[in-house]
């Protein structure tokens, strides 16, 4: 492992998407800080990472709270220059329309849209006087389309989306990469497959093609995070090739 003077931070470092994540970029030589809920959970990807060579600070963090971003972000470029800021907050939620309280909304809005606003307002702050910088937002397929029982999560990730886009269109000219990744998918995760069991009965997990791997999520990650200032992508859809869409 070539160890870089750089800082990956991750926002949102899951059991699944950002612990596949955090191993890859740690893998590559970056500094890891990860942020999650219950920061406790974070042992067992401390351990991994740890255990390969790798270099990873964690902790306990609400994105949705404007001074836990800032302290976290501004802690994360201090461990080494913040290079590559992932914000992968889901708050993926399923309710009529009727049965869609006011606290649901708000909750989704502020966990899925509002915290990435924060996340990469601060990010931006941090990478512009260096003059380099890469801020991605993990999407879905909400981001593109509202579904029956998806107002609140679909309304949170249209607001991400042009977060995302309005911040690349004025920090790609001063050499910022912003980019936003769609998974078009379910993601191979426990919740996921429990959902599939409940909704299509015991043969829902027979088919290993069905579902994206976290890892694969990473590897897009990095390809977004490799490619030349001359050919940087916005907006990168991913699905497995037996996904219909």
């Amino acid at each position: 492992m070539n160890k870089r003077n750089a800082t990956a931070a991750i926002i949102g470092a899951g059991d699944y998407i950002g612990a596949e994540i955090a191993k890859k970029f740690a893998a590559e030589g970056f500094s890891i800080f990860a942020g999650r809920r219950n920061g406790d959970k974070l042992a067992p990807l401390v351990r991994d990472i740890e255990a390969s060579g790798g270099t990873i600070s964690a902790r306990s963090l609400d994105a949705r709270k404007e001074d836990e971003i800032i302290a976290f972000l501004n802690d994360a470029d201090r461990q080494a220059p913040l290079e590559v800021c992932i914000f992968n907050i889901g708050a993926n939620v399923n309710f009529p329309i009727l049965d869609t309280t006011e606290r649901v909304f708000r909750k989704v809005w502020e966990m899925a849209c509002y915290s990435g606003f924060l996340a990469g307002r601060e990010a931006a702050r941090l990478m512009l006087p260096r003059g380099q910088g890469n801020i991605f937002f993990t999407g879905a397929t909400a981001s593109l389309r509202g579904g029956s029982g998806y107002a609140a999560f679909a309304s949170a990730k249209f607001g991400l989306r042009a977060v995302a886009q309005a911040m690349a269109r004025e920090l790609g000219p001063r050499n910022i990469h912003v980019g936003h990744l769609i998974i078009d998918s379910g993601v191979n995760t426990a919740w996921v497959q429990q959902r599939r069991l409940e909704a299509l009965g015991p043969d829902a997990l027979s088919d290993p093609d069905a579902l994206m791997p976290p890892a694969s999520v990473a590897e897009a990650y990095w390809q977004l995070y490799q490619q030349p200032r001359s050919a940087w992508t916005f907006e990168l859809e991913i699905r497995p090739f037996k996904e219909k869409w």
